[in-house]
């Protein structure tokens, strides 16, 4: 099996970046990665990204919204990273289940058993190998947003509170998994840091 890095975090904490960041320095190490994201990723979930990011139209239910996020992780679980994994390459996916227990559960109040049901069934019980958190106050975060809105970088200021203290919540319960990286440090620290971490889980690597 391969290694399953996702990346977290709330709006404009710089995981994209990152996740490109750690998919560059990967490839000059010759390992072979993939970089993919949620939602998305495939042509369905690619559909599903359209409906879900829209921020104009018709309202859509929190259990909706769940669901939706769901099929796209399962065709993406089935479709891409399954796959890669059992060829022995490192994935690196932008956002995965943590995203629905916080946006959905802790933000939209949705029960958050609930979700992990949903979540497991989705993923067939895929769990990543490290979780990147990059932890910003959503002031903070909001802040760096510069293009056009979606959905959900439009919720009020509470909800995106309750999105990261759920974030750090799920950090705190597995340590060992998540690496919780302050957001506001320069771009170069933070791509340092994860390398540090990641490095030590590929043993046959060296800087």
């Amino acid at each position: 099996m391969g290694l399953f890095i996702a990346f977290e975090g709330g709006e404009g904490c710089g995981k994209s970046t990152q996740a490109r960041l750690l998919l560059k320095k990967l490839e000059q190490q010759n390992v072979p990665v993939i970089l993919t994201h949620e939602p998305g990723g495939t042509s369905l979930g690619n559909e599903i990204r359209k409906a879900l990011k829209k921020k104009r139209g018709s309202l859509v239910s929190p259990q909706a919204e769940l669901l939706l996020f769901a099929a796209s992780r399962a065709q993406l679980v089935a479709e891409v990273i399954r796959p890669a994994l059992q060829e022995g390459k490192v994935v690196i996916c932008d956002r995965f289940t943590y995203s629905t227990s916080v946006y959905q559960g802790y933000g939209r109040g949705l029960d958050l058993a609930t979700i992990e049901m949903v979540n497991n069934m989705a993923t067939g019980n895929l769990h990543p190998d490290l979780i990147i958190l990059l932890d910003i106050s959503p002031e903070q975060g909001l802040a760096r947003k510069r293009s056009l809105k979606d959905r959900f970088e439009l919720e009020d200021l509470s909800f995106h509170r309750r999105v990261r203290e759920g974030y750090l919540k799920m950090a705190a319960a597995e340590p060992d998994r998540w690496l919780v990286i302050d957001a506001s440090l320069p771009k170069g620290k933070i791509a340092e840091i994860i390398w540090g971490r990641v490095s030590q889980l590929l043993p046959n690597l060296s800087d």
